[in-house]
């Protein structure tokens, strides 16, 4: 019989450690909700798409439910490039005419998120890509300002991701939408996840975002913060710039049903793993404001 390396050993030993450690909290987000918006520059590495979908299946082999909403701006870009349509920005978002709009859920609804959905079904799971326009999952308002086909949600038909989650399926949502006339609108897929964290009163809405989270002025992590104390970092300038965005949408979401919401670095390997399943986590909470004191 073939001896075992007494490395390999110390190995195995550390993984049940590591396993043990984990078993609390899987058995804490049995059975709940959780959003994940998925997206930025990596998006495009097959390997960085693997993990995540790992990442996915795992959840939903012990029981939670993740839901997945993702973006895909540069890829956007990329394809407007290549059929020589120019796209200006206006406070973060694209201005999007008829034909850029077109293009955007060409490639939201075609590319990527076909491609998560056969990323995670490799993984081992069941998944169905959608957009915000399926059965109405999405409806949504034009925003104002001259940008467009650009929107906001304005309804969720949570019925339509509970069906799903019933189903033991794991829901791939591209963010576009039907707007008040039947038209198609592009929206922030942060702003969605946020609206459809709240609307299905999600025990976590995950971030992945390119920043380990909310920097105090040290450049330090904060790991915790009540949306009060957001706000308050919001007025003071600690946050700024883009991050303000993505911190109105979890104070948003938390407002409006989720649990709370976190800000981490999905360039992490596992990134939704050591958040959910360690003491601490890796990014920034917020919480409410009457659970966080």
């Amino acid at each position: 019989m073939k001896s075992i390396p007494q490395s390999a050993r110390l190995k195995w030993l550390e993984e049940a450690g590591i396993l043990i450690e984990a078993l609390p909290y899987m058995r804490r987000y049995s059975g709940q909700t959780v959003v994940v918006k998925f997206g930025g520059n990596a998006m495009g590495a097959d390997a960085y798409i693997r993990r995540f979908a790992e990442n996915m299946v795992l959840l939903r082999q012990i029981g939670a439910k993740p839901v997945v909403v993702h973006g895909g701006g540069p890829q956007i870009g990329d394809m407007l490039d290549r059929i020589g349509i120019k796209s200006e920005f206006k406070s973060g978002l694209r201005i999007s005419d008829a034909d850029t709009v077109a293009v955007a859920e060409m490639v939201l609804s075609g590319t990527i998120n076909k491609s998560l959905v056969s990323a995670i079904i490799d993984a081992g799971a069941g998944a169905v890509g959608i957009s915000g326009k399926d059965a109405d999952l999405i409806r949504a308002q034009r925003l104002k300002g001259g940008l467009g086909f650009v929107g906001a949600p304005k309804a969720i038909n949570g019925a339509v991701i509970d069906a799903l989650l019933n189903a033991h399926l794991i829901p791939v949502i591209a963010p576009i939408a039907r707007g008040a006339e039947g038209e198609t609108l592009n929206i922030n897929a942060d702003t969605v996840s946020g609206a459809l964290a709240g609307a299905l009163g999600a025990s976590r809405l995950l971030l992945l975002s390119d920043v380990p989270g909310i920097m105090d002025k040290n450049g330090n992590v904060i790991p915790e913060l009540s949306v009060a104390k957001a706000r308050k970092l919001i007025k003071d300038g600690t946050i700024s710039g883009g991050m303000i965005p993505k911190v109105e949408t979890c104070i948003d979401a938390v407002e409006s049903g989720a649990e709370a919401a976190v800000i981490l670095d999905g360039r992490e390997s596992h990134a939704v793993l050591v958040e959910l399943f360690t003491e601490h986590g890796i990014g920034t909470l917020i919480k409410s404001s009457k659970k966080s004191g």
